[in-house]
């Protein structure tokens, strides 16, 4: 039995909260916020929910902390501050500073003798699996990566930090004439603006000065820089009715060659269509959460990745199940 703590309750919480229910050989501990827990109800019958502030006292009861909170300000300090105490995973999910992430994580967990399984979700996560078999079955090709249509909770979470922002939604839309020359096998050039768009739907507060929220957003590096975005203000009523869901989902591709004359054209597609990104992804963390008890009870300690975890230690189903019905 692997004994889980969440920390953060919001959508990602919840998320994970209905995965670990769905999984016999997990169980939820406690759950931190940094809310009013009086405020919170959670589906788990007789779980505490805490404020954050006693998390360090449960060092010895969770095997496994699930850090639930932003990528844009929450995680790059969570992380190493928590895996100072416990096997954390979080779902950092800024590609470009992925490398600074895993080094801070990878110092705290060494020093505590702990693991920190980083960036795991469905993309970074599943997606990079798929990157790397790709490549490794295909080393002549090139690779390409589509999200959407879909929500992305870390992009929606970053226009909300911004000064006068009350709530919003993000969608990343795919082009659909990159896709198909992609899937044509054209191995097109193709940069990140020619890939996707990104819509933006801003709740703002009254009086806010919306034409710098916009410039803001417009320019917010890493995340819509690149890229021609539009922003839509409109109310908050409007964004319950419309927007209340929390779809994703995307495609990573690899076209490439093989033979002696490179005559035979390869392409590998694996694909995601979600109703829920917040609850997949939190299937997602759930099942690492299992692999980094495993790597724990093995002695290892520092960071991880996804790219790290045997494939088995992810599942639950014993080795000679997997061998007689997966392999």
């Amino acid at each position: 039995m692997t004994r889980i703590g969440i920390f953060g309750y919001g959508n990602l919480g919840r998320g994970v909260e209905a995965a670990i229910a769905q999984n016999d050989d997990l169980e939820l501990a406690a759950v931190f916020t940094r809310r009013d827990p009086a405020g919170l109800t959670l589906r788990t019958p007789g779980v505490p929910v805490l404020p954050v502030s006693e998390a360090p006292a449960w060092t010895g009861r969770i095997d496994v902390l699930i850090l639930c909170g932003g990528s844009a300000t929450d995680l790059p300090v969570q992380t190493p501050q928590y895996a100072a105490m416990f096997n954390v995973v979080d779902s950092f999910d800024t590609h470009a500073k992925i490398p600074a992430h895993f080094a801070a994580a990878d110092a705290a967990s060494r020093a505590a003798g702990k693991i920190s399984l980083i960036s795991c979700g469905w993309d970074p996560g599943l997606f990079s699996l798929a990157r790397v078999y790709a490549n490794a079955v295909l080393p002549e090709g090139k690779d390409e990566t589509f999200w959407g249509r879909g929500v992305s909770q870390g992009h929606s979470d970053a226009i909300r930090r911004v000064e006068g922002v009350l709530d919003a939604r993000q969608y990343t839309v795919p082009i659909p004439a990159a896709v198909d020359a992609v899937r044509r096998g054209e191995q097109p050039e193709l940069s990140a603006r020619d890939k996707h768009l990104r819509e933006c739907y801003v709740v703002a507060a009254e009086g806010a000065d919306k034409a710098r929220i916009e410039r803001e957003i417009k320019t917010m590096p890493y995340y819509f820089d690149q890229y021609d975005t539009t922003v839509n203000f409109i109310t908050a009523e409007e964004l319950a009715r419309d927007h209340a869901g929390l779809p994703h989902g995307g495609s990573v591709l690899r076209g490439g060659v093989t033979g002696w004359e490179k005559e035979h054209r390869q392409t590998v597609e694996f694909s995601l269509k979600l109703d829920s990104n917040p609850e997949f992804t939190g299937s997602v963390l759930a099942a690492c959460a299992r692999a980094v008890h495993r790597m724990a009870r093995e002695g290892m300690t520092g960071c991880k990745t996804i790219l790290d975890i045997p494939p088995a230690w992810l599942s639950p189903v014993p080795a000679e199940e997997l061998r007689a019905h997966f392999l």
